[in-house]
């Protein structure tokens, strides 16, 4: 490890947070959207206008958290940035069309003919699915060093599945929130439907990762290390019985018009995804691409990192800013979809 007193040694140390940080928000914020995309097919046609009504103030921004991510890959870490999108080219093609049919369908849904609203919801629904899915494959194959081998392309296929699921997990926690009545309650419903296959998937991470190289094994299972660990599996365990255990709860609860606890389930489940991405961040410290490439083997030059920082320091207070002002705005029950 470099000396980390030197620019050479802590500014890449500053832009892996930073990018682990914008990546870490994107997944919740743009996952509970891409969650509600999701949920669409199950939703009756009023019920579908007041599930886009309540993420049209916020999805185009919470993408933004993915475009800074790979922004701070791509100038701070220019040599793992061409490994690793090579290595990812085509699910990193599938969640770009998902991503661009969601934002066509949002929009063309507004415009179309009573007969064509339908065809733009199964747009929206399967590009939300297929972005979904697509950064699963793409969490699969960074944890198995990006091998395409038939197990590990069936891993990669099985983690996506479980995120979309996560993500339709943090949906519906959102329309529980967001919404009132019926689609108050089936969104319980699609929670507690999602809880277990989200776990899976969590459960499937933590298995593999160590698996696949000796020294992410070592980081967790060493005996002085693992008691100091112990509490992140455990914490994760403890929120899962605290979400199931609300879900369970609240249909009487909303059915006598009582909020109290609504907002449980997305709350647990972000400290969800919170605490799983904690335990993969520590497993791949210091690489970027396991066991191959560390972040100051990737990183670019320091004078360069110096002026990439100057512009973060300017750019990220902003965004923040702006998500914070969107989201106090708009924070309420969703109301009736208009487009005007």
């Amino acid at each position: 490890m470099p000396d980390l007193s030197t620019p050479a040694g802590w500014l890449p140390v500053v832009f892996v947070l930073l990018m682990a940080l914008a990546m870490l928000v994107y997944v919740v914020l743009d996952g509970y959207d891409l969650g509600v995309g999701i949920l669409l097919r199950r939703a009756t046609d009023e019920q579908k206008d007041v599930m886009i009504a309540s993420i049209g103030p916020f999805w185009d921004a919470n993408e933004t958290w993915l475009v800074l991510g790979i922004g701070i890959l791509l100038t701070a870490f220019p040599v793992a940035h061409g490994v690793i999108l090579t290595s990812l080219y085509l699910p990193v093609a599938l969640m770009l069309a998902g991503l661009i049919l969601r934002g066509v369908a949002f929009d063309f849904r507004a415009k179309a003919r009573a007969h064509h609203k339908p065809l733009w919801d199964r747009a929206f629904y399967a590009g939300s699915l297929l972005a979904a899915v697509s950064q699963g494959v793409m969490l699969g194959l960074t944890v198995v060093g990006f091998e395409y081998g038939f197990a590990e392309v069936g891993f990669a296929l099985a983690i996506g599945a479980s995120l979309a699921a996560g993500y339709a997990l943090l949906g519906a926690g959102w329309l529980i929130i967001k919404t009132e009545g019926e689609l108050q309650l089936r969104a319980v419903r699609w929670a507690r439907a999602s809880l277990w296959l989200t776990a899976l998937g969590i459960a499937a991470v933590s298995v593999v990762t160590p698996l696949v190289s000796p020294r992410i094994f070592d980081k967790w299972f060493t005996l002085t290390i693992f008691p100091l660990l112990l509490p992140i599996p455990l914490a994760t365990a403890v929120l899962f019985f605290v979400v199931e255990r609300a879900l369970r709860r609240l249909p009487l609860r909303l059915a006598d018009g009582n909020e109290y606890g609504a907002w449980v389930p997305f709350g647990g489940s972000v400290g969800i995804f919170f605490l799983a991405f904690y335990g993969l961040a520590y497993s791949l410290f210091p690489y970027l691409v396991v066991d191959r490439l560390t972040i100051w083997e990737a990183a670019a030059a320091p004078e360069s990192l110096m002026i990439i920082l100057a512009g973060a320091a300017f750019v990220l207070p902003t965004i923040v800013g702006y998500t914070i002002y969107a989201y106090r705005v708009f924070w309420g029950k969703t109301r009736e979809l208009s487009y005007g």
